[in-house]
C-alpha cells in the first residue's frame, strides 16, 4: 500500500556543485524522524545508487548527519553535506544567513545557506606527505606525475603536468587499486576560468569516479592557494557530470567550499526505516 500525502519518509534528490540538474554530483538526502539501523541504511544506500546518501536526523535541537556510499559508509562527504544543506532549505527547515553545525564522524561541521541553492560548508582538510612514485603511476596518467602525495585521508594525489591529458585518463584502469589509498585525486593547472582541475577514482569506496568531490578539493585547495599566492581558488572537475567550487582555507584550519545545488525530485520513501538506538548514532556523529 502507498502511504496518503504527508506521510513517509521525506527524501530528495540533489545535484551538488552545479547549476544544471543532470550535472554535477548527484547525493540522495534521506530525513529521518528517528535514527536507522546501519544496515537499513547501507541497504537503501544500495538501493539508491547515489555516489553518497546522505542521512540526517533532528537529535534534540542537534542535526547529525551520515554518509553512505552504496558499498559503505564514509567519514566525510562534501557534496552531500551541499545536498544536505540546500534540502534542508527546501523543506523550509533551514534560515538563509544563519550558520548551522552538522555532527558528523569526522566531526561538527559548520554550513550556512548563502541564498537559495547556495550553500558554504567547512570541510576539514590534512597535510599531504610525499610519496614514492610506483611503476603503474605513469602508465595510468600517460607520462611522469610531476609530484605525489598520500595523506591521512586515505586519498593519494598526483599532480600532472600541464601538457597531460587529464580529461582522457580511464577510470577503470588497475592502479587506482593499488596501494593502500581508498582513492585517488589527479590534478593539473587550471584554464582561464578555473586555477586548478581534478578527477577522483576511488575504487576503494565502491565508486568508479567520483563527479565533483568536495573532500578531494578541501584536501588539495591550501597547496594550490599557496602555489598561486590567492586567499581563495576555484576547482573545477571535468568528470562524466562536472561541477566546480570555490575554496578557502580558514585560520581555523577548515576549508570553506561555496557551491550551488538543485534538487531533481522531492518526495517521501514509502518503506519505513528499521530503527536502532540513539545512542548508536550519537557514537556515529560527534562533536
Amino acid at each position: 500500500m502507498i502511504n496518503s500525502v504527508g506521510q513517509g519518509v521525506r527524501i530528495a534528490a540533489v545535484d551538488a556543485f552545479t547549476t544544471k540538474p543532470l550535472s554535477g554530483n548527484g547525493a540522495a538526502v534521506v530525513l529521518l524522524e528517528q535514527p536507522a539501523d546501519d544496515e537499513w541504511m547501507q541497504q537503501l544506500a544500495a538501493e539508491l545508487n547515489q555516489s553518497e546518501t546522505a542521512f540526517l536526523w533532528a537529535d534534540s535541537g542537534t542535526w547529525r548527519l551520515r554518509w553512505f556510499t552504496p558499498t559503505c559508509e564514509v567519514r566525510l562527504c562534501g557534496h552531500g553535506t551541499l545536498a544536505a544543506v540546500v534540502a534542508l532549505q527546501g523543506w523550509g527547515l533551514l534560515v538563509q544567513g544563519q550558520t548551522y553545525q552538522l555532527h558528523t564522524l569526522s566531526g561538527a561541521l559548520q554550513v550556512e545557506l548563502n541564498a537559495p541553492g547556495k550553500a558554504s560548508v567547512d570541510l576539514p582538510s590534512g597535510d599531504l606527505l610525499i610519496r614514492d612514485e610506483e611503476a603503474w603511476m605513469s602508465n595510468a596518467v600517460g607520462g611522469k606525475p610531476q609530484q605525489c602525495w598520500t595523506s591521512l585521508l586515505g586519498y593519494g594525489v598526483m599532480l600532472l603536468p600541464p601538457t597531460a591529458d587529464l580529461e582522457s585518463l580511464d577510470p577503470d584502469h588497475s592502479g587506482w587499486a593499488k596501494g593502500p589509498e581508498v582513492g585517488w585525486v589527479v590534478m593539473q593547472d587550471g584554464t582561464d576560468d578555473y586555477d586548478y582541475r581534478l578527477r577522483f577514482f576511488a575504487p576503494g569506496l565502491g565508486l568508479r569516479e567520483d563527479p565533483v568531490t568536495g573532500s578531494a578539493h578541501s584536501l588539495v585547495a591550501p597547496l594550490w592557494c599557496r602555489r598561486l599566492a590567492k586567499t581563495t581558488v576555484r576547482g573545477w572537475q571535468p568528470s562524466h557530470r562536472p561541477g566546480g567550487l570555490w575554496a578557502t582555507p580558514l585560520n581555523s584550519g577548515m576549508i570553506r567550499l561555496q557551491g550551488s545545488a538543485v534538487v531533481l525530485w522531492d518526495g517521501r520513501l514509502q518503506q519505513q526505516p528499521v530503527c536502532t538506538t540513539p545512542l548508536s548514532w550519537r557514537r556515529k556523529s560527534t562533536d
